[in-house]
């Protein structure tokens, strides 16, 4: 496999990983998405909020499209879940479309990233597709604590690289598109 295949993958697990969360996201109780719990955002909304503005920024450094830093800036949150489902489904589909468009030679093509005050630093796409995968993983883990002492259990997250948990994913994998 090469790295260009791996990242391809990674963007089809965010987004399958994305849509496991969310069904649980979308079955808790009212006032659970917003409660304030113990992680490093203090709650479920404001979690997948951050994920979906670090997304919709990288997105923007990656196709080169011009919006800098105020595309984390000028963010406006959702107060609901369903309509931060369908943002972030579009997200990661711009994702995975963006890894499928690249070549081999692209993922050592440095983009800009507007860094604010510390300036526009050239970045290599496959260090910042790397980023963002460990960015999404890292808060969605949070995200599957914080489920840990709601109405819902957290979904299982590791079931999409491995033939052997084929049968655990097929149906949504087939749903998907992936």
């Amino acid at each position: 496999m090469t790295l260009l295949e791996h990242l391809r993958r990674m963007a089809r697990n965010n987004l399958w990983s994305n849509d496991r969360l969310y069904r649980a996201v979308l079955a808790l109780k009212p006032d659970e998405f917003e409660a304030e719990r113990t992680s490093f955002f203090p709650s479920i909304k404001e979690t997948l909020n951050h994920i979906l503005a670090v997304d919709q920024l990288y997105l923007d450094f990656l196709e080169e499209g011009g919006v800098g830093a105020a595309a984390y800036d000028e963010f406006m949150p959702f107060d609901a879940a369903p309509e931060l489902c369908v943002a972030q489904l579009a997200a990661d589909r711009r994702l995975i479309a963006f890894c499928d468009g690249l070549s081999e030679t692209d993922l050592d093509r440095r983009v800009i990233t507007d860094r604010r005050e510390d300036g526009m630093i050239p970045e290599k796409i496959g260090d910042i597709l790397a980023h963002v995968f460990l960015h999404d993983i890292h808060h969605r883990g949070q995200v599957h604590a914080m489920l840990s002492g709601s109405s819902v259990a957290p979904p299982q997250l590791d079931e999409f690289l491995l033939d052997y948990d084929f049968k655990l994913r097929e149906t949504e994998v087939e749903r998907l598109g992936l």
